[in-house]
């Protein structure tokens, strides 16, 4: 089924700047200039993210949008596809931010303006929690797209979460997906954007 509306998730400290983030939208906007587009800045707070990714996408049609999400978006993509039932892309998806990010708690620097800061309280880790999704209930739907290279990240973990879904396993790499442009045609191609 054809893609028409598409967000993109970032990661934890990262932003609509990040370079997979632009790729995306270059691509989406020259190739596929019909296709509804939202790449929003999300708030540190899990919950607040998921209020914000809920509203954002309420009115679109859930057999025609899809979601791409790196890292902490891979996990809140995965979030969204299990409750709508949308077609998802992971890319390096974090399994368990709630334990994962437990050691970042405090005061925080973002990766694309070192200047701006934010505070990551201790409440969002039961946020984290309470966004879990659960087994994957379509594999079908899923897409991901893990480097074994991840410095963060165990691909090892990543591989078993999706295990059943499309999967991509890339020889190094590194967490970041530097080389996200070599890979971003098997993702529209999953995606069947119109």
């Amino acid at each position: 089924m054809s893609t028409t509306h598409l967000i993109y998730l970032h990661g934890f400290r990262s932003s609509p700047q990040s370079a997979k983030a632009r790729q995306m939208a270059a691509r989406v906007a020259t190739e596929y200039p019909d296709v509804t587009w939202w790449c929003p800045q999300l708030p540190p707070s899990p919950a607040q993210a998921a209020t914000l990714i809920d509203q954002g996408t309420a009115n679109w049609p859930s057999e025609h949008m899809a979601v791409v999400g790196s890292s902490l978006g891979g996990f809140y993509a995965t979030w969204l596809a299990q409750r709508r039932g949308c077609k998802a892309v992971v890319i390096n998806p974090a399994v368990d931010p709630a334990r994962d990010l437990a050691a970042y708690i405090g005061e925080q620097s973002t990766w694309h303006d070192p200047a701006e800061h934010f505070f990551f309280r201790p409440e969002y880790i039961d946020e984290l929690r309470k966004l879990e999704s659960g087994a994957i209930v379509e594999p079908d739907r899923f897409f991901a797209l893990i480097a074994k290279g991840d410095e963060l990240l165990d691909w090892q973990e990543m591989a078993s979460r999706y295990a059943g879904c499309h999967l991509k396993l890339q020889e190094g790499g590194d967490h970041a997906m530097s080389d996200f442009d070599q890979h971003i045609g098997d993702v529209l191609e999953f995606l069947s954007l119109q």
